[in-house]
């Protein structure tokens, strides 16, 4: 039995509401507010009294109002209809609201987040008198194209299935009777309800150990992802956070994108919006939206509804893990959700931790990556179904300074750091992750999978050109006092070379469409002739060859063409050019 409570409010400041007589409801319980019925969630209790985290705009509001305790946890909506569809932070289908409002959505608008009337082809995978577990798969729905949704038994069910059949559903309708070991009977519809601030179960996790290929070279070859992993691009305004999350949806090697847009402009989501439907699918050809889901809260919504933004796309992604699906989150950007962290603990008055924000910013930033991972799924004993989360979080600090709180924490818990560079972007080198300071803590792991998958040389190419960029970084400050005239020969080479790795390989454009997406084997042949021309240019000169004459070698102007190869052509073109730099450079020594 649903236990609601109801009170009054007796203090407004901003999002924070503060109501008496609420002594029966429970944390985290959602409240609706005033006779407006705005969505807001207990985030305190002492006594009678909550204090509120409104998700809409409460001006107006003042003491005496009613509040009303719905009397369970904040929690999403699960089931088919979420691929594909754009909600808020609260899962208020964005679409539905503007038909029922118009471009102003009035407060306490209310949609259910999966379509009520839509009927979905349910096609059964067991049977009447089948026993099941939590987690196990009883149906499918072909969701999308391309999108298979799979019909679970909700985590805190099992039993015998007394009735199931396929045939025609609208999400609210029973599609079998489950009878646990009680005698108990409960019905199964196509909904399933979560609470947000909690992850769902799984069996186990596992170390990961392969790589998220995104088909951006800068990120693969130098600084992966794995998948089920947690990565974090920092950066100044200005340096292309928002590009690298979009090319990491539209690309990244998974099952099911949920993109955040939390605390963004307004232009930045109506770009996604613009461009995901039209973007084809590499894999299927069909549009991007097709696996994606959306979740928009721009920078004009209400700032407590940022907080919950994170959540509701977590647990979705969460849910499409449970079915053995990859997903990736991108969340764009927790430097605002912290902000939203921030306004409310200094309206709780709490005590402040650095620059104003919680003592607790760390532990709710762990608390969010730590649901990322990947897992051995609920369900039968053997079969075994794996399913996979990878979280990317922007952050945003003020001017690009890293010392800011939100980013250290970030950096204390996630394992890979993109860090992007301003001094990069303003010399259009993009993406501008600079590759001095980032780092992936998996690197370890997926250099062995590159050797074992792509090539056994990849792994070594990889080391020596970073070490070739680190000695361009010295060599540049002597060049700064004396010049490049005194270098030698061989520190010219590495100039020229480290030049050729950042400008032909480390450069790629998003806007393309061939340089957008680099294959890993694409990556590792334009990395081989990069270093194979170093390699046999300091082979030259130990044999007297002239360094001037290198430089005008046809080869190097092929080496820059590179990355605008089909992909088709690969192959074909790097043997012949492979061939071509081995003779231009023994022409030199004879």
């Amino acid at each position: 039995m649903v236990k609601r409570s109801q009170g009054e409010i007796v203090k407004v400041s901003g999002p924070l509401v503060i109501a008496k007589g609420m002594r029966d409801a429970d944390m985290f319980d959602v409240v609706e507010v005033s006779e407006k019925k705005l969505i807001g969630e207990i985030i305190e209790m002492h006594g009678d009294e909550a204090s509120i985290q409104v998700y809409e705009e409460t001006a107006g509001l003042g003491p005496g109002e009613v509040v009303i305790s719905r009397g369970t946890p904040l929690s999403v909506e699960l089931g088919p209809g979420l691929i594909g569809e754009i909600f808020d932070g609260i899962q208020r289908p964005l679409d539905v609201l503007v038909e029922m409002a118009g471009d102003h959505i009035a407060r306490g608008a209310f949609a259910p987040a999966l379509n009520r009337e839509k009927v979905w082809e349910f096609e059964a995978v067991k049977k009447a008198g089948d026993r099941v577990v939590a987690g196990e798969i009883i149906g499918i729905v072909q969701e999308t194209e391309i999108m298979e949704h799979r019909v679970m038994v909700p985590p805190e069910r099992s039993g015998v299935i007394v009735e199931i059949a396929s045939g025609r559903y609208k999400v609210t309708d029973t599609v079998a009777v489950l009878e646990d070991d009680r005698g108990q009977r409960h019905e199964l519809t196509l909904i399933q309800r979560w609470p947000v601030r909690i992850g769902r179960p799984y069996v186990e996790k596992i170390s990961p150990t392969e790589p998220l290929i995104t088909g951006q070279r800068p990120i693969d070859t130098f600084f992966p992802v794995a998948k089920g992993g947690t990565a974090a691009v920092p950066g100044p305004f200005g340096s292309g956070k928002t590009v690298i999350q979009h090319q990491l949806a539209k690309w990244a090697e998974a099952d099911v994108v949920v993109y955040i847009g939390c605390g963004e402009r307004g232009n930045e989501m109506t770009d996604v919006l613009m461009e995901f439907p039209e973007l084809s699918d590499p894999k299927t050809g069909f549009p991007l939206m097709k696996r994606t889901i959306l979740i928009a809260n721009t920078s004009d919504m209400p700032v407590a509804a940022r907080e919950a933004s994170i959540y509701t796309g977590i647990t979705i992604a969460e849910y499409f893990r449970d079915m053995g699906y990859s997903v990736s989150l991108m969340a764009d950007s927790t430097s605002r959700w912290a902000e939203a962290l921030r306004e409310m603990s200094g309206r709780l008055e709490e005590m402040p931790g650095e620059e104003g924000y919680p003592a607790y910013l760390g532990s709710r930033l762990a608390s969010f990556y730590e649901r990322a991972g990947i897992v051995h799924c609920l369900g039968p004993a053997g079969e075994e179904r794996v399913g996979v989360l990878t979280a990317i979080g922007a952050v945003s600090p003020p001017g690009g300074d890293l010392s800011d709180p939100v980013a250290q924490s970030t950096l204390r818990i996630v394992q890979v750091f993109w860090s992007l560079d301003s001094n990069l972007a303003y010399r259009r080198h993009f993406p501008a992750i600079n590759w001095l300071t980032s780092y992936s803590l998996y690197q370890t792991k997926i250099d062995d999978w590159l050797d074992d998958q792509i090539s056994p040389d990849f792994s070594r190419f990889r080391m020596d050109a970073m070490a070739l960029l680190q000695d361009e970084s010295e060599l540049e400050e002597i060049v700064r006092l004396i010049g490049q005239d005194a270098l030698s020969d061989a520190d010219r080479l590495k100039l020229e070379s480290a030049r050729s790795l950042r400008e032909d390989f480390l450069h790629q454009n998003s806007f393309d469409e061939v340089d957008t997406y680099t294959s890993l084997n694409k990556q590792f042949k334009m990395l081989q002739l990069v270093m194979q021309f170093y390699y046999e240019a300091q082979k030259a000169l130990s044999q007297g060859a002239d360094f001037d004459e290198i430089l005008k070698l046809p080869i190097r102007d092929d080496i820059a063409r590179f990355k605008f190869v089909p992909e088709q052509e690969v192959e074909r073109w790097f043997d012949q050019r492979k061939e071509k730099l081995l003779d231009e450079m023994s022409g030199l020594t004879h």
